[in-house]
């Protein structure tokens, strides 16, 4: 009679080709992530020396044009990140100045706060909060603004609202703002040449449309891209949410979503980026100044936003796939919202929900002095990009904005070849 193998003996035969199988697992695990870090590499090689052909061919005739370009693109088949002519060690964890990219968190509070049942964007700005006697802006005369019965949440955040835009117009002369000492001037300039460190306020925006009863055009009747309505926004949100602007975005958006390097900044004082960040400058005849340091508060809900490339794709990728907290319904009425601008716009040529409309997708420009910037979401290909230059051309800046608008085409045709080069 055959003898029985030992139980300790099947044991140790198991044990052998459960270690084998396993750590053939790991080797093939170790080959297959060797191979596309590898692969990952390789491309990123070839689409960085996109960059910085594209970029040198540029800045070819610019003497002393002390900038560069950086890009952060999130694709299905892998995420890639490319600089040419930045600091020495540049990644995706540096900060840079988001301008008006910051207008799609301010968008995505909005709605955050609709989802929730908190307020209604077709509602005008005087009526009440859901559930509360408390309308949506303070019945003071900072918020006696023109036609400020007839305008919508909704239409503030489309331009739609004919809000009189502070940050990018001297105050006209006319019966109200004759008698003021700023009139004629840039609001905010004239303030910070006697206070460089001051804290603009959203009452204290909205209060010089107010009181000098400035305004576009009656609301809804046309497009006019509005950073103080904006600013109304902020105020919108603080009273709705019973929180500070940045303090709801922190909470609500930043944390949830991961964000840690993004960050909201109002004091007038806090004018430094933290590191590591991407410096800013100028450019204009061949002599370049650093702008990095600047008072941000009184951008805040439209410009003030600053971040990292990885922060910012991841933003987007997050945001327009309803993964954000905004529902894909929520997201998609904000996408769906998109209509022409008329042309009237140098910066859109079509606006939604707090959102820019293009072929390439649906996201946000943003260009503050020394920063341009692009963050866009493909729903059609899955690929999130951000791209942002920091330097400003500045050839033409005293008379009209053309040296930046070729800049950004510049920047629009690398986008383009970067995305080509991926297959998208």
């Amino acid at each position: 009679m055959p003898k029985r193998k030992s139980s300790s003996s099947n044991k140790r035969k198991k044990s052998f080709w459960f270690t084998t199988i396993v750590g053939l697992f790991i080797v093939l695990a170790i080959v297959f992530f060797s191979f596309s870090f590898i692969k990952n590499q390789l491309v990123t090689e070839d689409l960085s020396k996109i960059l910085e052909q594209g970029w040198n061919a540029y800045k070819a005739d610019k003497p002393n044009f002390n900038g560069g370009l950086a890009m952060q693109v999130l694709t299905p088949k892998g995420d890639y990140f490319m600089s040419t002519g930045m600091e020495k060690g540049m990644n995706n964890s540096y900060r840079f100045r988001t301008a008006s990219v910051s207008k799609t968190f301010t968008a995505a509070a909005i709605m955050l706060l609709q989802q929730k049942g908190l307020l209604n964007i077709d509602d005008k700005i005087t009526d009440d909060i859901p559930n509360t006697t408390n309308p949506y802006l303070p019945e003071t005369e900072d918020y006696n603004v023109p036609y400020k019965n007839e305008i919508t949440i909704k239409m503030l955040l489309m331009h739609r609202a004919g809000i009189w835009d502070v940050s990018n117009n001297n105050v006209p002369m006319n019966t109200f703002s004759s008698d003021k000492p700023y009139v004629g001037q840039s609001y905010l300039r004239y303030m910070e040449q006697y206070d460089p460190n001051h804290t603009f306020t959203f009452d204290e925006l909205t209060g010089v449309v107010a009181r000098n009863q400035l305004s576009f055009f009656r609301p809804g009747s046309a497009y006019h891209y509005s950073d103080t309505g904006y600013s109304m926004l902020g105020k919108i949100i603080e009273r709705v949410s019973q929180k500070s602007y940045a303090q709801y975005i922190k909470e609500a958006l930043l944390v949830p979503n991961g964000l840690t390097s993004t960050m909201v900044v109002v004091d007038g004082s806090d004018q430094d980026l933290p590191g590591p960040f991407a410096k800013g400058y100028d450019w204009a005849d061949g002599e370049i100044v650093e702008v990095t340091r600047s008072n941000m508060s009184p951008h805040v809900a439209e410009g003030s936003v600053m971040t990292t490339p990885r922060d910012l794709a991841l933003w987007a990728k997050k945001l327009f796939t309803g993964k954000a907290g905004l529902t894909k319904d929520t997201v998609a009425k904000m996408m769906d919202a998109c209509t022409s601008t008329g042309g009237v716009s140098t910066t859109a040529g079509e606006y939604g929900l707090g959102l820019l409309c293009s072929k390439n997708g649906y996201g946000h420009n943003g260009a503050h002095e020394g920063y341009l910037s692009n963050m866009v979401y493909n729903p059609k290909t899955g690929v999130s990009y951000v791209i942002f230059t920091n330097i400003w051309n500045c050839q033409t800046c005293a008379t009209d904005l053309e040296s930046i608008k070729g800049e950004l085409k510049t920047m629009d045709e690398i986008t383009s070849l970067v995305l080509q080069k991926l297959g998208y």
